[in-house]
């Protein structure tokens, strides 16, 4: 495999993409936050003592995939069009699952974007909850879905 961000010498670069041309790029993202029912129970009914914790991860995962090339290392700047922030919740489990969406059309991915959206989301929910529990857990952060540019389309769990 050859990893596209070393030159020749070994050094670390960012990867020119100024050749290439502007496709539509779409990438989803996810990353689930286990609680307690109870705090999950809160949550719904938007009785957390921080806030409405929801609304405020939505916020913190669209501003996040925003500054993802402040983050990460590397990574281009994008002009990103759109982020959509949801929530599964099962109130049973004690599990939210985070899902990023990242829309952009550029000259290369967003999958970093919607990664990183759906994990400082992740993050937030964690930060607003953990005076009630400090055994939040934050996993599985995954990317569900891409596609753009030569690679083409990427499902998990599809044989696309």
């Amino acid at each position: 495999m050859i990893f596209n961000h070393f030159d020749s010498a070994g050094q670390a670069i960012m990867v020119d993409v100024s050749h290439k041309v502007p496709t539509m790029r779409t990438a989803t993202a996810s990353a689930l936050v286990t609680l307690t029912p109870e705090i999950v129970s809160n949550i719904v009914q938007r009785a957390v003592a921080k806030g409405d914790v929801l609304s405020v991860a939505r916020i913190a995962g669209i501003a996040a995939a925003k500054k993802t090339s402040d983050l990460i290392p590397l990574s281009h700047p994008l002009a990103i069009h759109h982020v959509s922030i949801d929530f599964t919740v099962d109130a049973t489990t004690g599990i939210i699952e985070t899902i990023a969406t990242v829309r952009a059309l550029e000259r290369t991915g967003v999958e970093m974007e919607a990664m990183t959206a759906a994990t400082v989301t992740a993050l937030t929910i964690y930060d607003m909850c953990k005076g009630a529990d400090k055994g939040i857990t934050i996993g599985e952060i995954k990317l569900l879905f891409k596609e753009g540019g030569k690679s083409g389309v990427y499902q998990r769990g599809s044989a696309l």
